[in-house]
């Protein structure tokens, strides 16, 4: 297939952007026009890594995150990607569903929110929606509407699957030892074509997971329960509250939140709200700020506790958070 011929090229230079942080936030800020938000969930030093190849009509991207981590917003309007689970310590769980090696994360201008394991690493291509559409309409093929506007869990047939994840790992290794291969017009048209070829033998076979019945029912009690934890405002709710809301005992919402993902929600809750205070810390440059103050706004009233947790989860004591912005101020 010869896409060359079959939509007008408009080559440009490409750009190879490569960020590391230690810091989920930082992290989170290099990912560019992506509109995400990531909370770090597990306890420990977080390690990320960026890799961008900015092509003149799509963008190559590999991410490496240590610790489990909930991400959730959008990649951009105009957005069309194509993600493969790579490696992770456990399941990635996406919508209710859990995805391995063998699926592939698909989204047409979707809203994202999954959680991913620890260290995780997914590699994709990430593309217009007018390009996709257009390519799709040209050249006779459906996209999966399953797919539009929510982040989906998608089963395609193994052979272009393969082929695509082949092309990745020939990127990233051109990447790492002749970076200067991209500079080539002619190079990068070929790389292009040779993935959009792939993403068009894919998405005839596209199918969504299907979690089932009981599955949906959990993932429903789940997003309730998470809707009141992040929408109530300067109060933060106690569990009890939110196991009354939903109509589910600790039990039972216990089994679906390790379901949907693959955490318990006393540890979820607890990890949301330590990143609330974090990122209050981190916008706190006034002396008149406290940390005590910070983590009973957030629901920490046992505050050696609170340090403790603190320290377990960033790898930092809270006042070395504070210290560091009001420095930074």
């Amino acid at each position: 297939m010869a896409l060359s011929a079959t939509l007008p090229i408009q080559d440009s230079a490409a750009s190879l952007f490569q960020a590391s942080s230690s810091d989920v936030d930082e992290h989170c800020a290099s990912l560019g026009r992506w509109r995400l938000s990531y909370d770090q969930i597990s306890a420990g030093a977080f390690r990320g890594s960026f890799t961008q190849l900015a092509l003149p009509r799509v963008d190559v991207f590999r991410e490496i995150t240590s610790q489990q981590v909930r991400q959730y917003g959008q990649l951009g309007a105009d957005s069309f990607g194509i993600g493969l689970p790579w490696d992770g310590d456990g399941e990635l769980n996406c919508n209710g569903t859990s995805a391995n090696g063998a699926h592939v994360l698909a989204s047409i201008d979707a809203e994202i929110d999954m959680c991913t394991p620890k260290a995780f690493e997914l590699r994709g291509v990430v593309a217009s929606t007018v390009l996709i559409a257009e390519l799709a309409g040209r050249l006779d093929i459906e996209l999966p509407r399953t797919a539009w506007h929510r982040l989906q869990v998608i089963e395609m047939a193994e052979a272009p699957v393969a082929r695509l994840r082949a092309h990745l790992a020939a990127i990233e290794a051109t990447i790492t030892t002749a970076p200067e291969t991209f500079d080539d017009p002619a190079a990068r048209q070929a790389l292009e074509d040779a993935l959009l070829v792939e993403i068009m033998d894919m998405l005839p076979t596209a199918r969504p997971s299907d979690p089932g019945r009981s599955a949906a029912a959990r993932k429903r009690t789940v997003d309730r329960a998470r809707e009141l934890m992040h929408g109530s405002g300067d109060r933060s709710l106690s569990l009890l509250e939110v196991c009354k809301a939903v109509g589910a005992s600790p039990r039972k919402l216990g089994y679906c939140f390790q379901d949907v993902l693959g955490t318990s929600p006393m540890h979820y809750w607890r990890a949301m709200r330590l990143n609330r205070v974090r990122r209050d810390l981190k916008r706190a440059g006034d002396i008149e700020t406290s940390v005590y103050d910070v983590a009973v706004q957030h629901g920490f009233w046992h505050f050696s506790q609170f340090s403790l947790d603190y320290k377990r989860h960033f790898s930092e004591l809270p006042s070395e958070t504070l210290r560091r912005a009001r420095l930074a101020a």
